[in-house]
């Protein structure tokens, strides 16, 4: 028993700890993995069974001046990182990046930004969770909930061993998309009145399947360039990529096209009513007319 206690001690110690970049293997929510893993565990069961029996036979909160705080923190925290990406990416190769491992200021600066990124995705974990209190139950879909468990799985294993170099492109881009997303959202909480002003919102799924497909061009370029950044990290990163593509494809198909497909045979339809109407109208004029001129002759 004492050998087989070793044996999984070595393996997690290998796995947790000499595998991972010394940097920032200490910092907050990094070292092991099972404080994220109960974060997400209590996530998905909030969002998937106790939130919404929870708000099942209660009115909707409508949390106005908490989600003007909520948005506007991620919008700012999204430009901050996406200027810190500009930053950063002024010294780097688009083809092929390596992580700088050394502990100059700059290696610490790329290494804080994807650690911040990590934090971000934790704190979006919340959008979910005002969507139930807000009884919005059609946005809790299998993308929204796949996406927000992903990405800080994903971000908390870039953190924890590849702290920069090639991968930060992503949450760079993502970053961008972000701050129009959450600005869209941040403009929507201020009520119905501002609706006519976010006539946008379609294309900011539209940018975000752009995303997934820079992304995915931009992390095929490590089959064919050696530059130290491990080539098996596609393996995760291109299958995602793809992945997020249908979701987001689907969901645009099913919210947008559908539906604009719909008001259009709905129009369709009420202009083949009116038509129909104006010539039974015509007719019955005609036929009003011809018995008034045969009247007239007899």
């Amino acid at each position: 028993m004492a050998a087989v206690n070793a044996t999984q001690t070595d393996y997690w110690n290998f796995l947790f700890i000499e595998l991972a970049d010394p940097r920032t293997n200490d910092w907050f929510l990094i070292k092991s993995p099972l404080p994220l893993l109960t974060i997400l565990g209590f996530y998905l069961y909030f969002v998937l069974s106790w939130g919404p029996r929870f708000m099942k036979d209660r009115k909707p909160f409508k949390l106005e001046r908490t989600l003007l705080i909520y948005n506007f923190f991620q919008v700012a925290l999204s430009v901050w990182m996406v200027y810190e990406g500009v930053v950063i990416w002024q010294y780097y190769s688009w083809r092929c990046q390596p992580v700088d491992w050394s502990r100059t200021p700059k290696a610490y600066r790329e290494a804080r930004v994807v650690y911040v990124y990590y934090l971000a995705k934790i704190t979006e974990l919340l959008d979910t969770i005002f969507f139930v209190l807000r009884k919005n139950d059609r946005q809790v879909t299998f993308l929204h909930v796949y996406h927000h468990t992903v990405m800080p799985m994903i971000s908390w294993g870039t953190s924890k061993y590849y702290p920069g170099g090639h991968g930060t492109f992503i949450g760079w881009i993502n970053s961008f998309v972000h701050i129009i997303m959450y600005s869209y959202y941040f403009l929507s909480a201020f009520g119905p009145q501002m609706q006519k002003y976010l006539w946008w919102k379609k294309y900011i799924t539209n940018l975000q399947m752009i995303q997934f497909c820079c992304a995915f061009i931009h992390q095929t370029q490590l089959l064919y360039t050696d530059c130290g950044y491990p080539r098996w990290s596609v393996c995760f990163t291109l299958p995602n990529a793809v992945f997020f593509y249908f979701l987001f494809n689907d969901f645009y198909q099913k919210s947008y096209k559908k539906k604009q497909a719909a008001a259009k045979a709905k129009a369709d339809k009420e202009l083949s009513n009116n038509n129909n109407e104006s010539c039974t109208k015509d007719l019955n004029a005609a036929i009003v007319a011809q018995d008034t001129a045969q009247k007239k002759v007899l």
